[in-house]
This record gives structure tokens, C-alpha cells and sequence, in this order.
């Protein structure tokens, strides 16, 4: 579309309300009607062009309206998400089917709050989507407004066009002085007085302070991209990382998250208690009645792997040796190791082959809770087959069958075929805890409990988090930006000395009261009329 010529001769784009040079108004409306000095009236691309889908889209974002829905609509998906515990909170044990576990444990709305994603909301596509868009939107209406703003105050005149001062809500005409160049002088004094940045042409004078303040708002808009920016990065492999592992005392695993570069071998695990007699805590510990950690703490060792061929061991070398505590992780090429929990669980189970009537030890055996053996031989031609083992048993109401809830030994329980010279066809028995079943009711031999061996397993969680720095630049970037627009306000005097009359006006993007007051101090010390608040004698009226 074609510029629009002033009469000043400065070249407008189309839609410009004020001529970005002189102020003069494009398009005259009631003498009366105070100029619209948002974004210095310039044109703006949402309001001028209206004819494509291009432009239909840049319309859309650039509103106000809809950045305020979208991030209406985060806060409320990000409410919704608290209703019930994100995966990460649920028990260690339910981690491996949560689809169950929502089910079982909050029914169809738990269901329906896992198949829609707020179980793991914050890296879920459409809430990261709804972080994008609301990026989209601050950047089109940041750009749709700052730029046509920054060229306005670049391109203004000392000189304004009459009818600018007159419709500015700031305004006052008086008496010209007799000696207009000593006038003239005194208000330049009186001005740079104030801290006003001064230009004068001729007749005119410009006076400016605070112009660094109306860049606040997109300020704010840089430093909310940019941490928008941040979390969205957390979806991408290798920038977030937040996983929990369990690795046993003995045992050496990989660390999650490292596609097994570094391997973690947990050499001890420690737990202490707070001691009762203890001065400075006795009274505190003797009225909870019951222990209170002093310390947890896994003894490790590092190791990176080398090169290794597919499907070989990898040859591991030792980094370091560390212990975790709480508070204190393992650092190491970026990822931390934290210390969040542990457990104590069953590593084996003892037993003893006895004859049915007498008790009378035959053998015994042991079984290894994580890696159980087929079969067990006793000597002498009797040995023990195992023919099923249910790690967290339960009894499936439906199948009517034993069953397992997880592959962690809470409550183990298994099925043995006993076989001896007298009873080469075998005799089954069912051992569970404080259970022990014949299921024939003629078994000549029986398996008694003898015993079981605990180990520590400690629960560490590996975190990496490569958009935390950008998050932070983000956070102070926007909060300079808050500063810089709540504490300073952009406020500009034009003279104009015109005929008989000395013109004066004065505009501020905000705390109209304030300027107000300055130029009254100004204009009593220059001794000619006080500046008219328009807009406040409009309302009065």
C-alpha cells in the first residue's frame, strides 16, 4: 500500500494516525478529541494489512487477547496437573506400569488424567506446544508494536505541527515574553534543571527524559522468551535430565541417562540414627518416640567405559570413589548424583528339606531372591526343583492363580517339586511367608523356612540440567525489564513560540500527576500560566 505524504514532507507507511515527524494529525477528528498518542499513533501491521493468510495469522498472535488465553489456559492445564501426584511422586514400585497405577488408584479420572498427559505434564507436546505459542505470540506482538514505536521516536522533530500540541493533555498557551531569547534561555536552564535531555530549532524547543523506559515492556518480552525458551529446551535428549535409578549393595550398573558411558558400583550403604541421650537433642528425640536419621549415605565408585564391541562387557576404569549423602551429590561431566531414598530388601532365603512326620533334616538350600536357580541338589538323590516364583505374590481372584505385583521381593513366594529316591515321581509344596502348603495333603517330605539375608538398595537420582543457566538469564533479563519500566517514565515539554503567544505541552506514557507537578515548578519559576491537565477538565466537565 502507498506511503502516506505529509505535509512536512515526511513519508508515512499507510495506517499511520500521526505523522511521525511533525505529529500532525493524518486524519482530522473533533477539535475537541485529544490525540491518540499509543505507540506515538503510528501504524502498526495488524491493523493495516488484513489480506492473506499471512497476515491473518500475524493478526492472531499479535493480539493481546489471545497471549492472555493461552496463558490463561497454561495456568489452568498447570493447576489440573497438581489434582493428582506427577509420575515422578508415585511409588518406586508402581514406576513401571503407571497406567495402572493411576487406574487403580484414582479410577476413571486417574485413567483419563494419564491418557491425556498430565501425569507427565510438564514435558508433555501440548503443554510444551502451549509454551511455544505463548513464545509466538509475546515475539509477533513485541515486533508489531516495538518496531513502528522505535522508528516514531527516532524520526520527531523539535518543530511539531499546531494542532499536536494542542490536543496533547498537557497544555497551556501564554503571554510571549518581551525579550524572547533570554525567555528562551531560562527555559533551557529550567529544563536541564529537571534532567531533561534538550534540542531546540528556532522557536521550538524539545525536552525528553526516560526514553529507555518505554523499552520495559519489551524488556519483559526478551526475558520471558528466553526462559520460555529454556523450558521448552528440557524435551530436547542431552539438556534435562531427572531420573531415578536403585542400584544394591555389590552392585555395578549404569548410570541412567549416560547411554552407559559411566557406571556406578555401590560398595556400602549407611544409615544412622540420632542418639537418644544426645544433650542437645534429647528432648526433641525423646518426645517423637522413635528414630530419627542422622544419615544416609552410599558409598560408590565411577567408572567410564571404554570402547567396547556390540554385545561385549565394557572394560570400565575407575574415576573416582565418592559418598553421597544428602545435600552432597556425586558431580561428574555434567550429571549429578543425589541421594533421595533407600530401602532394605530380601537377597535370599534359606530352607531346610525335612521329612514330613519327624522334621528331620535332610539338606538344605538357599535361594538367591534376584537370580534363583532351577534346581537344587541335596545329595544322596534328593534334590528340589523350582517350578514357580512370585517376587510380590498375590492371588489373582480372576485367574484364580498366584501371581506377582512387581519383580521387587516385598513378599516372596514359590512352588517346589521335591524329589527322593521314594518319591522319584516328586512331591509340590507352596512356601510363602508363614505359609506352607501341601497341596495333596500326602506329602512324605515338606521345605521349612530357615531364615533370610537383607541387603541395603539406595535410591539415587541422576539430574542434568543444561537449561538452567538459560532459565536464570531469562528470569534477570525480565526482571530488569519490570524495573525498568515500573521506576521510570518516558515524559516530553515542546515550546513553541507562535505569533503573541507562547504554546507549551507535555506528554507521559505514565504518572501524569508527576509530571504535572514538575512543569508547574517550571512554569512558576519562568512565571507564566500553569499547564492544563485537558483530559482530568474534560472529566469534570
Amino acid at each position: 500500500m502507498e506511503k502516506i505524504k505529509c505535509d512536512c514532507g515526511h513519508l508515512n507507511p499507510y495506517g499511520t494516525i500521526i505523522c511521525e515527524a511533525c505529529g500532525k494529525p493524518i486524519q482530522e477528528e473533533s477539535p475537541d478529541k485529544l490525540l491518540n498518542m499509543r505507540y506515538e499513533g503510528t501504524a502498526r501491521r495488524s491493523q493495516t494489512y488484513n489480506a492473506n493468510a499471512v497476515d491473518k495469522i500475524w493478526n492472531f498472535f499479535s493480539s493481546v487477547k489471545v497471549g492472555v488465553w493461552l496463558i490463561v489456559i497454561t495456568l489452568i492445564a498447570s493447576a489440573v496437573g497438581t489434582i493428582f501426584p506427577q509420575q515422578m511422586y508415585i511409588p518406586t514400585s508402581e514406576a513401571t506400569d503407571p497406567a495402572a497405577y493411576y487406574e487403580k488408584e484414582y479410577g476413571f479420572l486417574g485413567e483419563l488424567y494419564y491418557v491425556l498427559g498430565f501425569h507427565n505434564l510438564y514435558s508433555s507436546w501440548w503443554f510444551v506446544l502451549l509454551l511455544g505459542l505463548i513464545g509466538v505470540s509475546i515475539t509477533v506482538a513485541s515486533i508489531d508494536r516495538g518496531i513502528p514505536l522505535f522508528r516514531s521516536l527516532r524520526n520527531q522533530r523539535v518543530a511539531k505541527h499546531d494542532n499536536f500540541l494542542k490536543k496533547q493533555r498537557i497544555f497551556a498557551a501564554t503571554k510571549r515574553p518581551e525579550d524572547e531569547e533570554q525567555f528562551m534561555e531560562e527555559v533551557l536552564f529550567r529544563l536541564k534543571e529537571k534532567r531533561y535531555r534538550v534540542r531546540r530549532e528556532g522557536n521550538s524547543i524539545l525536552a525528553e527524559k526516560g526514553r529507555f523506559s518505554r523499552w520495559g515492556p519489551y524488556v519483559n518480552h526478551i526475558g520471558l522468551i528466553i526462559f520460555l525458551l529454556g523450558a521448552m529446551l528440557r524435551i530436547v535428549p542431552g539438556m534435562y535430565l531427572d531420573e531415578d535409578m536403585w542400584i544394591r549393595e555389590g552392585e555395578t550398573k549404569a548410570i541412567k541417562g549416560t547411554d552407559q558411558e559411566y557406571y556406578l558400583k555401590h560398595d556400602k550403604f549407611t544409615y544412622e540414627v540420632y542418639d537418644n541421650k544426645e544433650e542437645r537433642f534429647s528432648d526433641a528425640l525423646n518426645r517423637v518416640q522413635q528414630p530419627v536419621p542422622k544419615n544416609y549415605q552410599s558409598d560408590v565408585v565411577l567408572y567410564k567405559a571404554g570402547e567396547k564391541l556390540p554385545g561385549a562387557k565394557p572394560e570400565l576404569s575407575k574415576v573416582k570413589d565418592y559418598a553421597i549423602q544428602v545435600n552432597k551429590p556425586l558431580d561428574f561431566d555434567g550429571y549429578s548424583l543425589y541421594q533421595v531414598d533407600y530401602r532394605q530388601e530380601m537377597s535370599a532365603m534359606h530352607f531346610q528339606f525335612q521329612e514330613s512326620e519327624t522334621d528331620k533334616e535332610i539338606g538344605s538350600f538357599s535361594v538367591d531372591l534376584q537370580e534363583p536357580k532351577e534346581e537344587y541338589d541335596l545329595g544322596n538323590g534328593n534334590r528340589v526343583e523350582l517350578q514357580g516364583y512370585y517376587p510380590d505374590f498375590y492371588f489373582d481372584s480372576e485367574t484364580k492363580k498366584p501371581s506377582t505385583k512387581t519383580n521387587v521381593p516385598n513378599n516372596p513366594a514359590f512352588i517346589f517339586k521335591m524329589f527322593t529316591p521314594e518319591t522319584p515321581d516328586g512331591e509340590v509344596a507352596f512356601i510363602a511367608i508363614r505359609q506352607n502348603l501341601d497341596p495333596s495333603g500326602e506329602n512324605q517330605y515338606k521345605i521349612a523356612f530357615d531364615g533370610v539375608d537383607t541387603e541395603f538398595i539406595t535410591g539415587l537420582t541422576v539430574k542434568k540440567d543444561y537449561t538452567l543457566p538459560i532459565i536464570f538469564i531469562g528470569g534477570i533479563i525480565f526482571m530488569l525489564g519490570v524495573v525498568q519500566g515500573l521506576y521510570w517514565n518516558h515524559r516530553r515539554v515542546w515550546l513553541k513560540v507562535k505569533d503573541e503567544e507562547v504554546w507549551m505541552a507535555a506528554h507521559t506514557n505514565k504518572n501524569w500527576h508527576g509530571i504535572k507537578r514538575e512543569l508547574d515548578d517550571i512554569t512558576a519559576k519562568l512565571d507564566i500560566n500553569k499547564l492544563n491537565d485537558q483530559q482530568e477538565q474534560k472529566d469534570k466537565a
